[in-house]
């Protein structure tokens, strides 16, 4: 597919786009519209799929996880169908930030994985793939659903030159260091041997 250079204002445009896109907060939306409560006061407080599975309702956790996802991966699809990969790459960076950072609720939102999975597949589908193989083997074996992000997130980059995808390395490191910034207080908890595994309730 040719690259499609885009203005500044259509670039601009479509972080806005992106990031409204990456606001929409799944998790506190579904656990409410099912009776489970305010996700905000389960568990952890974050709104990703892994605190919904503490819930221990698994659709519901399916259901954010899915859509989550999903958001990141519309907003690099319609970018790049109507304004072209510079847009698109605008758009999913937007679209992470937003999950992170929803003004829906007060810009205190979740830490990007499943939205950062669902963009690379989107924009880049053989790094997408690997990294989605990343996040489930070393959940398979250490149980822990943050390092299992963490190492999906910092071996997005290593994937991307591997694969032969130069045009999203950068992209891909930015969402790297963000994930990890995000995750920083899972990094302290895994240090310390008290990070909840996958399906644990915390607290």
């Amino acid at each position: 597919m040719p690259v499609i250079e885009s203005s500044a204002a259509v670039l601009g445009l479509w972080a806005v786009i992106g990031y409204l896109l990456g606001s929409v907060p799944f998790g506190v939306l579904i656990t409410r519209a099912m009776g489970l409560g305010d996700l905000r006061q389960i568990g952890s407080g974050n709104i990703g799929a892994t605190n919904v599975l503490r819930t221990g309702n698994r659709w519901a956790a399916l259901g954010t996880l899915v859509l989550d996802g999903g958001k990141g991966a519309v907003a690099v699809l319609l970018a790049l169908r109507l304004a072209g990969e510079d847009a698109a790459q605008v758009a999913a960076l937007a679209s992470f930030v937003g999950h992170c950072f929803p003004v829906w609720l007060g810009f205190r939102g979740g830490k990007g994985v499943a939205t950062l999975l669902g963009i690379l597949l989107a924009l880049a589908w053989p790094v997408g793939l690997a990294a989605c193989a990343t996040w489930a083997l070393v959940a398979a074996v250490f149980r822990y659903s943050s390092l299992a992000g963490l190492s999906a997130a910092g071996l997005a980059p290593v994937w991307a030159i591997v694969l032969g995808r130069g045009d999203v390395i950068l992209l891909a490191l930015a969402l790297a260091v963000l994930t990890h910034w995000r995750h920083w207080g899972n990094i302290v908890r895994l240090r310390a041997g008290t990070e909840p595994r996958i399906g644990q309730k915390k607290g």
